[in-house]
């Protein structure tokens, strides 16, 4: 059996590298590595030249780190930004569900078997737990915060504190059906990922599986983004399709979407947790495993 990249690096650093792009990044940076006695098991690098940017992800292995002196010096030769994450790193994740709960449950399973690298902190809710179906969350702190217009800055000044006390490093929106307001999504720039239930860019908004009905679509999809202020219009991660044809009802396109939808956004939170994600402005750089 062929064993997932991601668990095979499980005990690599990883450094991500952002700069103007220019001669010399990939030898300065693995020279730098090589002289700490580190071993590169995996390297990925895109240069956009139209605007010049530069993106690297390298996953090494080394008895230990490279002093972050040596790395600063190479970065400052470059004017370079840089993240170095420590082997077996875990983020502690905070999830989001309403009641449409197969996106969380596909989450927690994925998490028991060791494919997501992740800690889920707590599992918040607009519906009481009764009607959020029958997910197992064992120990999982279960928060139910319901919320109206009326409502809504109370109910995301709870939210807010709860992701400081958990100490949340990212929120995943598994079929969150609320949308966020500017304040709360500007303050998760960057760590909140939504999974939406079309192919972005067509069918943003409420009901878009009854919107491709209408319009007589071939192929429905899902669209696993970054949450930012403006509705759907987020960094995209991942993206699937499913085919449908002309006799699908609404009820079959909701029924065949479920399945994409959880692989896209499983494959989204995997990309982040392992850091191979990389905002580029309104777009992002993703190396896959």
């Amino acid at each position: 059996m062929k064993i997932p990249r991601s668990m095979a690096h499980s005990d690599a650093h990883v450094l991500i590298v952002t700069c103007a792009s220019q001669p010399g990044l990939v030898a300065a940076w693995s020279g730098c590595l090589f002289q700490a006695g580190a071993n590169i098991i995996e390297i990925n690098q895109h240069a956009d030249l139209a605007e010049n940017q530069f993106f690297m992800r390298i996953a090494f292995t080394a008895g230990t780190p490279p002093e972050r002196s040596m790395l600063a010096a190479v970065a400052a030769r470059f004017d370079a930004h840089w993240q170095l994450h420590p082997p077996r790193e875990r983020q502690r994740v905070l999830i989001m569900v309403s009641k449409f709960d197969h996106c969380l449950a596909d989450l927690l399973y994925r998490w028991r078997i060791g494919e997501l690298a992740m800690d889920p902190v707590a599992i918040v809710s607009n519906h009481p737990r009764t009607a959020t179906q029958a997910v197992e969350i064992g120990d999982i702190p279960f928060h139910h915060l319901p919320v109206t217009r009326d409502t809504k800055p109370e109910q995301e000044a709870s939210l807010r504190a709860l992701i400081e006390e958990t100490g949340a490093d990212l929120v995943i929106l598994a079929r969150y059906m609320q949308v966020l307001s500017d304040t709360m999504s500007a303050s998760l720039a960057g760590r909140c990922i939504n999974i939406h239930h079309s192919f972005l860019p067509g069918f943003k908004g409420a009901r878009p599986y009854h919107q491709a009905h209408v319009r007589g679509v071939k192929l429905i999809g899902a669209t696993a983004h970054y949450v930012t202020t403006d509705l759907d219009e987020g960094p995209i991660i991942e993206q699937d399709v499913e085919r449908i044809t002309h006799a699908d009802t609404p009820d079959d396109l909701i029924r065949k979407g479920r399945d994409v939808e959880r692989r896209v956004l499983s494959r989204a939170v995997n990309y982040h947790l392992q850091h191979r994600v990389i905002l580029d402005g309104h777009r992002t750089v993703v190396f896959p495993d």
